[in-house]
């Protein structure tokens, strides 16, 4: 393989995920940003446990799918990372579901 081809299918490879990432969003409650990994969950607990010397943070989350391109599977059934770096954990807007006219209930 040759440079260009290797460039091609690195943003095939990205591409995909990234597809497959704005099919699932809709299914999670929570996008979760650490320092190594980006993740969609709907269970996140997060805790600071401190130490005699420092602190660090223990994250929990259930329901997980993990943004990794080498990864075959990417729903995961729980996960947890503990780290002294920052956490970013943001809660999803909930999108209303609009029952279409045919079912809507007549008052």
């Amino acid at each position: 393989m040759d440079d260009d081809e290797i460039e091609d299918y690195d943003r095939e490879v990205e591409l995909a995920l990234y597809r497959e990432y704005r099919d699932v969003v809709g299914q999670f409650k929570y996008v979760v940003e650490t320092e190594r990994r980006f993740y969609l969950a709907n269970d996140v607990t997060l805790t600071r446990q401190d130490t005699e010397h420092d602190f660090y943070f223990e994250l929990q989350m259930h329901d997980v799918w993990v943004w990794d391109v080498y990864r075959a599977d990417r729903f995961v059934k729980s996960v947890r990372v503990l780290t002294f770096k920052d956490v970013n954990v943001e809660e999803l807007s909930a999108k209303e579901l609009e029952l279409p006219q045919e079912l809507a209930l007549d008052e």
